[in-house]
């Protein structure tokens, strides 16, 4: 509900600000106080409907916060555009309020870096991204979702209620696992997914609970000593493959063993950069993708029928070619039109390390720029029925429609600090829902769509809840 206390125009007041005397453009609208503390508190807990109240009530850069943690929300798809175009050295992504995050994934990952060391660390990881690496993990990722389906298959009854979040986070967790770091690896998922677990659940914490002090002890202990347990896991395989020639692979952690330019410590923190990021947020996409697919019947009967004319059989061997992934365009269109109305994190952070204009306002050096894709992806003015699900709604744009559409659609962000695993992501995602499609008989329990909730990391409340048949697993039932 919107904050009553203030009953004159607050926006045309709020945009009077400082800035017009000095010849820089003014700072951007703020609510009033008690309006203001309340969205910092929401939008630190539950961040939509505080993302949504400020771009309705506020516009597409609106101020927020005060020294030492002054904000600035961008939700308006120029608005982020130009955000984009200032360039890297412009804002800051190791600053002071990526406390909890560092502390997780090391002071030497590229996600926390800026400058020279981003990119070095950066280049380091970018050869295991490449199309030809990327064309060559089709098989196995459709063999890791057929043996996900059959242990369905074989643990529960037609026609059951299921929750296929923990399935799917499973699920691309070990498919993350052997991409990046191999089989051996991989086979230990189960082991490396519970020690995963503390991790992100302390950065889905409220960040007070993440700050070094008497009271997050205990938590970041546990962290800590898990996260050892990962470092000691990676270490053994590094040890293997630095010792037997034969044991080394084509994939993420040989392009980083392999480069000179990182320290030990930098090669560990990739590691845990890509073995965290890369399946958290995968797992909640394809979360939100089963619960508005599998609310309609007409989508879901499409991906099938798609499915079964550019795929193999389930259980016989899996098509490698290029064309694979050209040809699940219905796949696509509704894995993009998932992650425009539920992008992974509901929001990202840089700091301005200089003063910079945006959208026709100052943000000041120092500022904590909030930028949202899931605003972009519901802005009225880019999108026809911004809140509708229409995976469609990608088919035969016209130039202006498709560079409106670029504009809006960002999940991933742009430019040097894009998220590296993009195109991964994407195929991932594409290939498991339509074999998902084609193996799965689903009906939606409720037509309701979920609440999003989570800190960091995007999820459909109470999760993919679907009624489930599965079809005869390897080996019979």
């Amino acid at each position: 509900m919107t904050d009553t206390t203030d009953t004159t125009d607050t926006r045309a007041d709020t945009r009077a600000d400082t800035g017009a005397d000095s010849g820089l453009p003014p700072r951007p609208p703020e609510p009033p106080l008690r309006a203001k503390v309340r969205l910092m508190r929401t939008l630190l807990r539950e961040p939509a409907p505080a993302l949504d109240e400020l771009r309705r009530e506020y516009g597409p850069v609106v101020g927020l916060g005060t020294w030492p943690a002054r904000m600035a929300v961008v939700g308006g798809p120029a608005a982020i555009r130009e955000m984009f175009q200032a360039g890297a050295d412009t804002y800051r992504w190791g600053h002071r309020f990526m406390f909890g995050l560092r502390f997780v994934v090391g002071s030497g990952s590229m996600i926390v870096s800026d400058g020279e060391d981003h990119k070095r660390r950066r280049r380091a990881a970018q050869g295991a991204f490449s199309r030809p690496r990327l064309d060559d993990m089709v098989p196995m990722i459709l063999r890791r979702t057929d043996e996900a389906i059959d242990e369905l298959a074989r643990s529960t009854a037609p026609g059951a209620e299921i929750d296929l979040h923990p399935f799917g986070r499973h699920l691309i967790i070990g498919i993350t696992l052997e991409a990046f770091f191999g089989p051996r690896i991989a086979a230990r998922v189960d082991e490396i997914s519970a020690l995963l677990q503390s991790s992100q659940d302390f950065l889905e914490a409220p960040a007070v609970q993440q700050m070094p002090q008497p009271l997050s002890l205990r938590r970041r202990g546990r962290v800590r000593a898990d996260l050892r347990a990962i470092d000691r896991i990676v270490g053994e395989e590094i040890e293997l493959r630095r010792g037997d020639r034969g044991a080394a692979r084509e994939d993420l952690l040989q392009s980083l063993i392999e480069d000179d330019s990182l320290s030990e410590e930098e090669v560990y923190d990739q590691a845990m950069t890509a073995m965290g990021a890369g399946f958290d947020t995968t797992s909640a996409t394809l979360a939100w993708t089963l619960v508005r697919a599998g609310r309609s019947p007409e989508v879901w009967s499409r991906l099938r029928a798609e499915a079964d004319r550019v795929l193999v059989e389930p259980r016989t061997a899996s098509p490698s070619e290029p064309s694979t992934l050209t040809e699940l365009s219905e796949a696509r269109n509704v894995v993009h039109e998932s992650l425009r109305l539920h992008p992974a994190g509901l929001f990202a952070t840089r700091e301005a390390a200089r003063d910079v204009s945006i959208g026709g306002f100052t943000i000041r050096r120092g500022t904590l720029i909030v930028w949202s894709p899931y605003l972009a992806g519901r802005d009225e003015d880019s999108w026809t029925e911004p809140l509708r699900f229409d995976p469609d709604r990608f088919n035969d744009l016209d130039a202006d429609q498709q560079a409106q559409a670029d504009q809006a659609w960002i999940p991933f962000g742009r430019g040097p600090h894009m998220c590296l695993g993009f195109a991964l992501a994407q195929m991932e995602l594409t290939l498991t829902i339509a074999r998902l499609a084609q193996r799965l008989d689903v009906t939606a329990t409720s037509t309701e769509i979920p609440r999003p909730f989570g800190l960091v990391v995007n999820r459909p409340t109470g999760g993919a809840v679907l009624r489930v048949t599965c079809d005869v697993p390897r080996g019979g039932s």
